[in-house]
């Protein structure tokens, strides 16, 4: 089975690897059909990625179609289309016990921790395939990078009377613009790269964009989907008193901020990390019913075959990629 393993920091290497298995009980055997290139995969092949060691089969953004499933398996069957949470929990610490089984203290995610689905079949537990009649592979695929907005905004606990600020349009910022949407009219985004501010500006009218430092005190709610340490200490001045920080973005570097502006204003600082099992199937049907449209979103395509030049090419700095999806035939 052909496999693209990221030997070294922008080293793509193609390795054979063994068949899996035949699906155990709880588990299926699936082919991957598309994948999407998240930021985490780009922070990887560059090298900026924390929690990501070489070798590593990345991949987590994933459409699939079911080809086996194990004992007990009784929510799928064989030719079902799916799309994976990528998210393995132990299921007995601390978090899932709180049912919070997108931070597990064991928790590893595929292409992160473990190999992921830069490969042509892979094992997954069955519970974490979410099925949909209707949706397409590379819709699919999109569903997880939705997910990491959905959690942040269910995290920012945002009411149809705050005024949100959206830091970043890259793909994170998106998704969480996505549900920022749906629960409130009164949302800004704030971004620097013009070809970002020009999607924005295209496909969401009803949003204020920014392209200068936002005012003090302009939102009841901010997410930061940067990355970026320096924005990220500078998210304090622009949240109301009382409001809410949602940092959605990870960074290697310390964040500082002004205590005496944090307590002054008592804000909220909150972390946003992956997503829940109950946000898939919610964004499945949000798709499929047409209050979310995936269509802008995918700017490259390339065949598996293909990704490594093409990976190559879309982490250069003005390749305009907002979403780019593999195909596997």
């Amino acid at each position: 089975m052909k496999a693209l393993r990221l030997a070294a920091a922008q080293t793509f290497e193609w390795i054979e690897s063994a068949e899996p298995s035949p699906p155990a009980a709880g588990e299926a055997l699936v082919a991957i059909r598309a994948i999407g290139i998240c930021g985490t995969d780009v922070s990887g092949y560059l090298g900026k990625m924390p929690f990501i060691q070489f070798p590593r089969i990345l991949g987590h953004e994933l459409g699939v179609e079911v080809l086996a499933i194990g004992e007990g398996v009784d929510h799928l069957q064989i030719g079902d289309h799916c799309s994976v949470e990528p998210y393995l929990n132990c299921g007995h610490c601390h978090s899932c016990k709180q049912g919070r089984t997108n931070c597990c203290e064991t928790l590893e995610v595929l292409g992160v921790h473990r190999d992921g689905g830069m490969c042509e079949r892979l094992i997954l537990p069955a519970h974490k395939l979410h099925r949909s009649s209707k949706l397409t592979f590379e819709q699919l695929a999109l569903v997880e990078t939705l997910a990491i907005g959905c959690h942040a905004v269910d995290r920012g606990a945002v009411t149809t009377h705050d005024d949100v600020l959206i830091i970043g349009a890259g793909p994170i910022g998106l998704s969480v613009l996505e549900f920022a949407r749906l629960a409130t009219d009164r949302v800004a985004v704030w971004e620097n790269n013009e070809e970002r501010r020009n999607f924005v500006e295209a496909n969401y009218p009803d949003v204020v964009l920014l392209n200068h430092t936002p005012p003090d005190c302009l939102a009841q709610v901010v997410f930061d989907a940067t990355g970026n340490a320096n924005s990220m200490s500078q998210t304090l001045n622009y949240a109301k008193f009382t409001g809410r920080i949602v940092f959605v973005g990870i960074t290697k570097e310390p964040v500082t901020f002004d205590d005496p502006l944090l307590h002054r204003r008592e804000l909220t600082l909150l972390a946003s990390r992956n997503a829940l099992s109950s946000d898939f199937p919610r964004i499945i049907q949000l798709i499929d019913s047409g209050r979310i449209n995936t269509r802008p979103w995918i700017s490259h395509r390339a065949a598996f075959g293909q990704l490594p030049e093409a990976f190559a090419e879309w982490v250069k700095p003005g390749s305009g990629v907002i979403k780019a999806i593999c195909h596997l035939d």
